[in-house]
């Protein structure tokens, strides 16, 4: 059963809206089908690709730090509360 929110979870969109060559977006790191899908999901539906987006962020700066790189995003601007 769900649980009844008070508030919505707000889009984790930073107004990048730019793909990389995976096809997700290099701002929130959401797919293609889940930033069109992002209104209608339920919260817990939101929670989970707020959970995703975090994981390819992490793998993101794991790879970027293996290449030797620093992360050009500046490491910070990628935190949700869920």
């Amino acid at each position: 059963m769900e649980q009844i929110e008070i508030f919505e979870i707000p889009s984790p969109c930073k107004g990048i809206c730019q793909v990389n060559n995976r096809g997700y977006c290099v701002g929130c790191y959401r797919s293609r089908e889940e930033r069109f899908a992002w209104n209608s999901l339920n919260n817990e539906q939101k929670r989970k690709v707020i959970a995703l987006c975090q994981q390819r962020y992490k793998r993101y700066l794991q790879r970027k730090a293996k290449a030797g790189q620093g992360d050009e995003q500046g490491g910070e601007n990628f935190k949700f509360d869920i």
